[in-house]
């Protein structure tokens, strides 16, 4: 099976390098245009993937709208586990605006690893992902589709990756750019018998 992991197009906090997590924001018009004009010209057949069944997004609109771009006519199937980070009291802002924050400091300091103040722990997050990644492909198993489509957030591909990658990466070693991702194989058989990997990762578009 074939597992398509994209990140969401553009928003406006992305462009102005905000931490934009749980903040629900649309796609910005520079985040449509490079979907349609720069990064997919094609759509996603002109990206050499197939055409999914369904397209697992997240429940914030940056998601849906990438993927309705990318994928139209494919029905989208929300799940809240793909949800990106909570950053809390960092959540849209910038870099500048905390820097002489202690809290920040520390939470940078600790590679993004202890929970932002009022936000989630990066090892609350990326359980609940990998959790959500797994409910999904035992799905796919059971329709016996040929490929799976996830259009979701930065740190939901990183949260996947890092657990899934063969041979194994760490987590920020799978940061995509807005509107890219990759292409990853999953063996339904070694899937099943639980040796649970994604081989062959391949960067998309």
């Amino acid at each position: 099976m074939e597992i398509y992991l994209i990140r969401h197009g553009k928003t406006e906090g992305n462009e102005k390098k905000r931490y934009i997590g749980s903040t629900d924001q649309h796609l910005s018009g520079t985040g449509r245009r490079e979907l349609t004009e720069a990064l997919w010209k094609g759509g996603h057949g002109g990206a050499g993937l197939k055409k999914p069944m369904s397209v697992y997004v997240s429940r914030l609109f940056r998601t849906k709208e990438t993927a309705e771009i990318l994928f139209p006519g494919v029905e989208l199937a929300v799940r809240d586990g793909f949800n990106e980070c909570d950053f809390g009291e960092f959540e849209n802002k910038a870099y500048e605006e905390l820097v002489g924050n202690p809290a920040y400091r520390k939470w940078i300091e600790s590679g993004g690893v202890l929970a932002p103040p009022g936000g989630e722990a990066k090892q609350d997050f990326v359980k609940r992902t990998v959790q959500a990644f797994e409910e999904v492909v035992s799905e796919l198993l059971v329709k016996h589709a040929s490929c799976g489509a996830f259009v979701v957030h930065g740190g939901s591909i990183m949260a996947v990756l890092e657990h899934f990658s063969f041979p194994k990466e760490s987590f920020y070693h799978w940061q995509a750019k807005n509107g890219c991702g990759y292409r990853a194989e999953l063996s339904e058989e070694r899937w099943k018998a639980g040796e649970r990997k994604l081989t062959d990762i391949r960067s998309i578009p």
